[in-house]
């Protein structure tokens, strides 16, 4: 079983450092995409694809291409940035398209869950966990929350901007925890 985990921030911080924590609880084969400097070009909706069964913009997302395919699960790690996903996780959302024109169905029945790491308490993670939920269903990925005591919609995190304080996050931990144990269900009844 394998678990591909993207991190979505263009900075090696907050985020990074909870996906890793994250990705090493899980007994399982893992593989970790980071934005940070990475060339990531946005969707050109050129229909390309659709006439070459790939995407005309060669850029790293070829490495998410071939990750997304091979992953029986996926984490969407997102920074919070105006109240949602940051900009690099809605490109890499887009250019998923191009799998898309290879097969349908290609993202179909795998499992799917969301970290939200925002520097306010409450700067948006649900929104951010709600635009990761419906990437999952429009692909016919199986989303997964931590249940409905606290990890509603996927793993939240306080950063206060800090490696520091993010440390200090019980309660986001603790949603961690949720969702990852879920998730691991989900893989092993599914999967």
């Amino acid at each position: 079983m394998k678990v591909f985990g993207i991190c979505a921030s263009p900075r090696k911080s907050t985020t990074e450092y909870i996906l890793t924590q994250a990705l090493k609880k899980l007994n399982c084969e893992t593989e970790m995409f980071t934005c940070n400097g990475k060339d990531l070009k946005p969707c050109l909706h050129c229909d390309y694809c659709l006439e070459n069964k790939k995407c005309i913009i060669q850029d790293d997302m070829g490495e998410v291409y071939e990750n997304l395919q091979s992953a029986d699960g996926i984490i969407l790690a997102t920074p919070v940035q105006s109240g949602s996903i940051s900009a690099n996780l809605s490109i890499i959302m887009d250019r998923t398209r191009a799998l898309e024109a290879i097969d349908y169905n290609l993202l179909r029945g795998k499992i799917g869950m969301s970290i939200a790491v925002g520097g306010d308490r409450t700067g948006g993670q649900d929104f951010a966990h709600m635009s990761n939920i419906t990437y999952f269903m429009i692909h016919g990925i199986i989303p997964v929350s931590g249940g409905p005591f606290g990890s509603n919609l996927g793993a939240s995190f306080w950063s206060q901007d800090s490696i520091d304080e993010i440390k200090k996050d019980e309660y986001g931990m603790e949603s961690l925890n949720r969702t990852l144990r879920e998730f691991e269900n989900f893989l092993n009844k599914y999967i």
